[in-house]
């Protein structure tokens, strides 16, 4: 059985070197679905708790929300540093508060101090579906994720791969230790 949650992130971006009007800087809603999968937890008669899968998607992707998303090789991204640089706003100001733990993998780096995203790849709702599926692949049973931004919609279905140990009492993944970082529950 699957449980299913929904996020909208608010970003802007470009295709670099795309000959139509995504060439020009623009921004999206973008939707993102995600599924989990695994056995019905008999303690709390569910898979995952969705504000649970929230949390632990939103704990990383809000550094895509209110983003910038460039490619790394974009012309435009050494001159939004610049005038980054020059207001003053590059390593942050104290109202940049929606910010996630930075993070680089092969596909994105985010730096969230200055809401901006440096991607391998034109940022297109298949791209944010890999970027998604690799950043959070080990953190949920992942079955399958969907991203809409304006017209453009995509999906992608994985396999099951994980198998997380959960509490008994409300359902939220067991630490390394056995115990549940909501609740308390300590498993014996």
């Amino acid at each position: 059985m699957r449980s299913i949650t929904q996020l909208e992130l608010q970003y802007a971006h470009r295709f670099y070197g795309f000959q139509g009007e995504a060439q020009y800087l623009h921004g999206h809603t973008g939707v993102l679905t995600i599924e989990v999968e695994d056995t019905i937890n008999v303690g709390v008669n569910m898979i995952f708790p969705c504000n649970e899968i929230l949390k632990t998607a939103w704990n990383v992707l809000k550094n895509f929300d209110h983003a910038l998303v460039l490619r790394a090789d974009d012309p435009l991204l050494p001159a939004i540093l610049d005038v980054y640089e020059k207001q003053g706003i590059k390593g942050g100001t104290p109202n940049n508060t929606m910010t996630g733990p930075a993070f680089q993998t092969e596909l994105a780096t985010a730096y969230p101090e200055c809401r901006l995203v440096v991607t391998k790849e034109t940022m297109t709702v298949e791209g944010m579906i890999k970027i998604v599926h690799d950043l959070l692949k080990d953190k949920l049973n992942i079955v399958k994720l969907t991203f809409s931004s304006g017209v453009n919609k995509a999906s992608q279905e994985y396999m099951s791969h994980l198998e997380i140990n959960r509490c008994p009492l409300c359902g939220v993944a067991l630490n390394e230790n056995g115990a549940c970082p909501k609740c308390g529950y300590q498993k014996r």
